[in-house]
């Protein structure tokens, strides 16, 4: 609804919808500046929109349905010729558009000449989740996200727990973000392998897999333990907080116990990414030790 009212709002204004690199001339003869699209007006993309050459190319792997790619006109060469390829072999409609298309319609603004129009993306069920690696007999490692705000501290999350081999991540419904085009940019083809469940409450979820035998470890920098001297090889459910607020008070008192980092800097605190990243490396050195 909200594109609805901005796509009626530039008719009502006469914005062209051709939102070329030089503007349009103006009447007095002198050129607009071209359209540009904010931060914010980015992220109301489409969260089946996916962008760049890896991610595009991750998903048509994973078998990923896709119902139309767009390429730059001039610039099918090397690995955007590759995705053309893959594209053409499952008979996806390719559309050639102009490089100016293809920036206004990018919500990360890195697109690399490469945009897919997939099905939406499904959000993984936990139960499904646990049930799997129950089956192959492997240790659980979940990240529970407690409220992240900002889409690329997500999908580097997403892409360390791929290749911490954590078997999913867990976000709340609301007061997070979602499954956005620049989390899979930032995910760099990782949101295809690692599965996102999307719960309705975080502290109920840390409560239910203490019941399924997980430990749940939250990151707290006023923690008393510190990271090195916690056991994370059993089954474990690592928990970090939000940019601005951290764990919330009842998911950090229903947790297991509580962790933090040691620092010898200035800084007191570090970015929510790299905490749950430092944490799941952590938890895979002790079970790499362990096997």
């Amino acid at each position: 609804m909200r594109e609805r009212r901005n796509a009626r709002a530039g008719r009502q204004t006469g914005r062209s919808p051709q939102y070329g690199g030089h503007g349009k001339k103006a009447a007095s003869g002198k050129k607009t500046p071209p359209l540009r699209r904010s931060a914010q007006e980015r992220e109301i993309r489409p969260e089946n929109q996916i962008e760049g050459r890896n991610p595009v190319k991750e998903a048509l792997l994973a078998g990923r349905p896709i119902r139309r790619l767009m390429v730059a006109d001039k610039e099918q060469r090397g690995p955007i010729a590759e995705i053309i390829a893959m594209a053409r072999e499952r008979r996806i409609p390719i559309d050639e558009v102009s490089r100016a298309t293809l920036d206004f319609k990018s919500a990360t603004g890195t697109h690399q000449g490469v945009i897919a129009i997939a099905a939406a993306k499904e959000y993984a069920d936990l139960d499904a989740v646990l049930a799997a690696v129950g089956e192959t007999g492997e240790t659980p490692l979940l990240l529970i996200c407690d409220g992240l705000q900002d889409p690329h501290n997500l999908g580097a999350l997403l892409r360390t727990a791929d290749a911490a081999g954590a078997h999913a991540v867990v976000i709340p419904a609301r007061r997070s973000v979602g499954l956005t085009a620049t989390v899979a940019k930032t995910s760099a083809g990782a949101i295809e392998h690692v599965p996102v469940c999307r719960v309705t409450n975080i502290n109920q979820t840390v409560n239910y897999l203490k019941e399924q035998r997980l430990w749940v470890v939250g990151a707290d920098m006023n923690a008393e333990q510190d990271l090195w001297e916690a056991d994370l090889s059993g089954p474990l459910a690592i928990v970090v907080g939000g940019e601005d607020t951290g764990i919330s008070r009842l998911v950090a008192e229903n947790c297991d116990f509580l962790v933090r980092m040691p620092m010898q800097g200035a800084i007191n605190s570090l970015n929510a990414s790299v905490a749950g990243s430092i944490m799941l490396y952590e938890a895979l050195h002790q079970r790499l030790k362990r096997s």
